[in-house]
């Protein structure tokens, strides 16, 4: 089996590249990247050393390359992650999410059904759905919860979540989606909330805030979120969505004074900075579906989670040093 994977030289792309590569290792794995400023190919070095692994640099909107990609390695099973995905960038120039969200996943689709892809999988996320209010933890979102996007990185997923599922009903496409929660781990660009508190913090400088840092995500361990995606392509029903969560909801300001806590240092060097536009307030998944349907669940506990992606950070500073000093201070 040969399994094509867009965007692998990204944060979770990556991650599921050596997640597949290390539980099937008679199956053939082709990462398809452009190498924008999130994706490294010095992320993939131990991957490039296996023989069942190939590494493709093409622009999913590039019809052409991505059709000689499908002749030459036939993949049966497609994993969308290639994805312009933060929002701060995206309010700043939303052309190139539009662009790549969109337009790229319709080219992915084309040749999944011109070269008989059994499986086109598309990773979207829980911003599709808008936010809910603070006061009512009662409230989650399935996947029968109306689109109410918030940014024009959530308008783009819910747009190419849509193409999806036309796809699926005008063409036949076997496509399935799954909507994930907040993701941390190992490789995420320095410019995502755990990160750059973590190296802001292991470098004594001051950890920016929005506004007064209450907004709740729910977090999901990368390697969890990976197991799930396997589980959807395996097992789950064509034309289905399937919610991703990791049942760990907790405020920005928590995650900060958290990671300072585990690196012993102080939280004098929180600073609170003015709000992002249109943020956010919760998001809570509910992942009742996946769980009930796939047997997934989430297996990592978010302290343990944070240990390793905390250590991790220690350890690879060769990784982030370069990343970390063109980006900017408020990246969340």
């Amino acid at each position: 089996m040969t399994i094509l994977v867009t965007g692998g030289a990204g944060f979770i792309g990556s991650n599921f590249i050596y997640y597949m590569l290390e539980k099937y290792t008679d199956q053939k794995i082709v990462c398809v990247d452009k190498l924008t400023y999130a994706g490294r190919l010095s992320t993939l070095e131990k991957a490039m050393a296996k023989k069942n692994f190939a590494f493709c640099r093409a622009d999913i909107c590039d019809k052409e390359s991505i059709d000689r990609i499908f002749a030459e390695h036939r993949p049966d099973i497609a994993v969308n992650f290639a994805a312009e995905s933060h929002v701060d960038r995206s309010i700043e120039c939303p052309d190139i999410f539009l662009k790549t969200n969109i337009l790229g996943t319709q080219v992915i689709m084309d040749a999944c059904i011109k070269y008989g892809t059994s499986r086109f999988h598309q990773i979207s996320t829980d911003e599709v759905y808008g936010d809910l209010p603070l006061d009512r933890p009662d409230l989650s979102f399935d996947e029968n919860s109306p689109i109410r996007t918030s940014s024009p990185y959530s308008a783009s997923k819910a747009a190419a979540d849509l193409l999806v599922q036309a796809y699926h009903r005008t063409y036949g496409l076997p496509a399935t989606i799954s909507r994930c929660s907040n993701n941390y781990g190992e490789y995420q660009f320095p410019e995502k909330l755990i990160p750059l508190m973590t190296i802001n913090a292991m470098n004594d400088m001051p950890l920016p805030v929005y506004g007064n840092g209450r907004n709740v995500r729910d977090w999901l361990y990368v390697k969890d979120h990976c197991s799930a995606v396997d589980a959807v392509i395996r097992k789950g029903k064509a034309g289905e969505i399937y919610n991703i969560g990791g049942n760990t909801e907790m405020e920005n300001i928590s995650i900060v004074k958290l990671i300072l806590n585990k690196l012993g240092k102080s939280e004098s060097l929180i600073k609170y900075v003015a709000d992002r536009k249109g943020h956010d307030l919760r998001y809570a998944i509910n992942a009742a579906k996946i769980r009930s349907e796939l047997g997934w669940s989430p297996q990592t506990d978010f302290s343990e989670g944070l240990d390793r992606t905390i250590k991790w950070y220690k350890e690879n500073q060769s990784w982030w040093g370069e990343l970390s000093n063109s980006t900017p201070e408020v990246r969340m």
